[in-house]
């Protein structure tokens, strides 16, 4: 019974074989391959969107857009704890999205450049067509 699969198997590999050679442009895969970024950037802006999956996260950003904020006043907007959103601020930071200041023992939050918004402007266009 094994060899029988194993004959099925590979009679199916050599249709998928046959299909992608019938298929393929060897011209144009050629090209895009040569133009596609590098593992590692594309990696990079995977990490990037996956910052951008959660909610809480993005409702701290957008609140960002409005008004530098510190901690307190961010969880107020947003109606959640303290930790919570200095967890999250946490995660922004190391994503690079969000930029901090000391004003005494007051830390103020703000987005950390106007890619960010560049990057919502287009998301909201994009889900609003």
């Amino acid at each position: 019974m094994a060899d029988n699969k194993n004959t099925t198997a590979d009679a199916v590999d050599e249709e998928l074989k046959s299909e992608q050679t019938e298929q393929s442009n060897p011209d144009i895969v050629k090209a895009v391959a040569e133009k596609l970024p590098d593992e590692e950037l594309l990696y990079d802006v995977a990490e990037l969107f996956k910052v951008f999956g959660d909610s809480t996260r993005v409702r701290i950003i957008c609140a960002l857009f409005e008004s530098e904020m510190c901690v307190c006043d961010i969880a107020g907007v947003l109606n959640m704890t303290q930790s919570a959103i200095s967890h999250q601020l946490r995660v922004l930071k190391q994503a690079r999205l969000v930029k901090y200041r000391r004003e005494g023992k007051t830390v103020f939050y703000s987005l950390a450049d106007k890619h960010i918004q560049t990057i919502f402007d287009q998301a909201f266009e994009h889900i609003m067509e």
